[in-house]
């Protein structure tokens, strides 16, 4: 009995089934890149897409932005149907384009339209990172033209809200006239006394940040927004000194006067509301 008593008993590992491991939904929990905590993917999305530990700021979607942000119901999309061709026939480009549109569910890396702001209306044009980077190409630069143009036409502000890794490389020389063609339509708003809004997010780089991205009458930016030109290693290496630790952060332009102010995703609204407010006919500051 002693024997028994003080004997080792085996244990065992018990392995769930296969069927028990499928009933744990795919994709229910998320670690935050910044702090990696790990938390469910429902009370980040409740959160506006911002990382309940750290306050890091998440990316949106075009459309769950547009939800967040404007009226419900109010927002009509223009355009919707355009899609990229592949004018310099750059091999592959056509098939990379049609993946894109199945993983994001859009035709292009811009949703623009009408939307209104707490009753206010505005033009809109909403950049998203899932497709092609959020890359400038023809497409993109015809969509957020006739954007402008029709803010302007309407005598109705212009938001955008840009995420990009610059111009699209499939595209050549077309992608970069876009930084003329959405600029100049920018400069007969401007002359008419329209209002542009510019809000960057992560990441603003390249030909979009080179362009219409800092035209803003008012420039604004997400915390830790990466915004820039060229990269960091390009630029270290062109003039062969060590660049801060936040360079090309949205804090960091903030500081050197390229930005009007940084504004948390929860303050957003709130911002673009009092803004439009003081702009519009016999507006004042809420």
């Amino acid at each position: 009995m002693l024997r028994d008593f003080f004997s080792k008993k085996k244990r065992y590992a018990s392995i769930p089934r296969q069927e028990a491991k499928q009933d744990v939904p795919e994709g229910l929990m998320q670690k935050c890149p910044n702090c990696q905590k790990i938390f469910y993917r429902k009370e980040l999305n409740r959160n506006m897409n911002v990382c309940p530990h750290c306050d890091h700021h998440h990316r949106l979607s075009a459309y769950e932005r547009i939800q967040h942000l404007f009226d419900e119901g109010s927002f009509e999309e223009w355009d919707k149907q355009m899609i990229s061709s592949n004018p310099l026939e750059f091999p592959e480009y056509e098939e990379k384009l049609e993946k894109d549109r199945i993983k994001s569910d859009l035709n292009e890396a811009v949703v623009t339209g009408k939307a209104s702001l707490s009753g206010m209306p505005a033009a809109v044009a909403v950049m998203d990172a899932r497709f092609r980077m959020g890359s400038m190409g023809s497409v993109v630069g015809e969509k957020i033209t006739n954007a402008i143009e029709n803010a302007r036409k309407e005598q109705i502000p212009f938001i955008i809200f840009t995420a990009s890794g610059g111009a699209r490389m499939q595209e050549g020389v077309l992608s970069l006239m876009q930084m003329g063609k959405t600029s100049v339509a920018l400069q007969r708003l401007h002359a008419e006394g329209g209002l542009f809004i510019s809000v960057m997010t992560h990441p603003t780089t390249g030909g979009v940040s080179a362009s219409f991205a800092s035209l803003g009458d008012y420039n604004f930016a997400e915390p830790g927004a990466l915004i820039g030109f060229a990269g960091r290693r390009i630029i270290e290496q062109t003039i062969r000194e060590k660049l801060p630790d936040d360079f090309q952060t949205a804090e960091f332009l903030l500081e050197h006067g390229q930005l009007d102010r940084v504004v948390h995703r929860h303050e957003l609204k709130k911002t673009l509301t009092t803004v439009l407010d003081i702009h519009s006919p016999g507006g004042e500051e809420v």
